[in-house]
């Protein structure tokens, strides 16, 4: 166990943050969430509880933050991977879009405990920054998404708010969990195998053919004013 220094610069300062995030990381991939303490993370870390609660007060603003990192990098990779102009077919997007979150499944992991658990056990400032920074990112990439599709700001939003859901549900039930894999054993049930990349391509590229056929009242009245229905 490293000896632990108190941070002085800002860029220290940000190092031990990161630090802090990684230690939690580690331990989310380790332990079942209810089982990870501040002791623990701060036994991990070499630090005391006060120490770490100069950065955090609770566990759920760790993850909070652990949840914003992923969210950030798994749009990053969306718009790199659908540049302006790639004018890709609805099978294709569908192909490459569920490749990513197959990619990004970490994502999943947190977004599955975030508004039950993560967003019940923060302060209202860091909620608030959460959120603000999530509806703008969030509306930038399904709007980044949807207008090569022809799809209104709203639709967009809400076929990618679907999507995001129905990854974390599937992942939610996929992922491997001992409890669970006892439970079935003992009442020797076979659960059916999801191959997690198709059932979210199959499920992204019928959302998309929904959209596109289906658009909402306001997209409708603006083809109309422009002359395209």
């Amino acid at each position: 166990m490293s000896e632990f220094k108190r941070a002085r610069s800002q860029a220290q300062k940000q190092q031990r943050v990161q630090e802090i995030k990684d230690a939690v990381d580690a331990l989310f991939q380790e332990k079942p969430y209810h089982e990870i303490t501040l002791t623990m993370i701060a036994e991990r870390l070499g630090l005391t509880r006060a120490n770490l609660y100069s950065y955090f007060s609770t566990k759920e603003e760790i993850v909070l933050e652990l949840c914003a990192d992923r969210r950030d990098a798994y749009y990053g990779a969306l718009i790199s991977a659908f540049p302006k102009g790639c004018g890709y077919s609805l099978n294709v997007t569908a192909e490459v879009w569920s490749g990513i979150l197959n990619g990004h499944r970490e994502y999943l992991q947190y977004s599955d405990i975030l508004h039950t658990i993560v967003e019940t056990n923060v302060t209202v400032e860091r909620l608030a920054a959460y959120k603000k920074r999530f509806y703008e990112k969030t509306y930038e990439v399904s709007s980044w998404l949807g207008t090569p599709l022809g799809l209104s700001r709203a639709d967009a939003y809400e076929l990618f708010i679907n999507v995001h859901y129905h990854a974390v549900g599937i992942y939610g039930i996929i992922r491997w969990n001992p409890l669970v894999t006892a439970a079935l054993e003992r009442e020797h049930i076979q659960a059916p195998i999801t191959d997690f990349r198709e059932n979210l391509r199959r499920f992204i590229q019928m959302n998309l053919a929904y959209y596109i056929e289906n658009p909402s009242l306001p997209r409708q009245q603006e083809l109309r004013e422009n002359g395209r229905s």
